[in-house]
């Protein structure tokens, strides 16, 4: 059931978000598991620890910032 309420994740997950997004040139761009994770790890500002990754996308996934499809990944609009 979809709400009106805004989504919201801890700070360090909604970093990982906007990571992806600016690693990404268009929010249709498709990334597997691997490539989200890589960007992640090897930016600056995040955890250089492979679980963090891992749960940061279960936990944006399971959000709806990111959604999966044919074990690929897409950015969402965290607005909606």
């Amino acid at each position: 059931m979809w709400s009106n309420e805004p989504r919201s994740l801890p700070d360090w997950i909604e970093d990982a978000y906007q990571i992806l997004v600016s690693g990404t040139p268009d929010q249709q761009t498709e990334l597997s598991h691997d490539q989200a994770q890589d960007l992640l790890l090897t930016h600056e500002d995040f955890p250089d620890e492979p679980a963090d990754t891992e749960y940061a996308i279960e936990r944006l996934v399971n959000s709806g910032w990111l959604y999966e499809v044919d074990g690929k990944l897409r950015i969402t609009d965290p607005e909606r």
